[in-house]
């Protein structure tokens, strides 16, 4: 499974990936919802594990917009 990781903690998001790649899974991650949008949408993740509370773009409007061109 394909899996996008996407926080703005570095080290949240590093233990995220650490334990999704120790259970088998492919993951791309990105620090915030700007860095995320091309990674949905070119990759195609079967899961985006999103915090909600980003700076600049929040979780809520980066998913809208994944939803939106898929």
């Amino acid at each position: 499974m394909k899996v996008l990781v996407v926080d703005d903690d570095p080290r949240l998001r590093n233990l995220v990936t650490i334990a999704l790649e120790r259970a088998g899974h492919s993951v791309l991650t990105a620090a915030n919802g700007r860095q995320a949008l091309p990674h949905a949408l070119r990759e195609t993740p079967d899961l985006i594990v999103l915090d909600i509370g980003l700076p600049e773009m929040n979780g809520l409007k980066v998913c809208r917009r994944i939803r939106a061109r898929s």
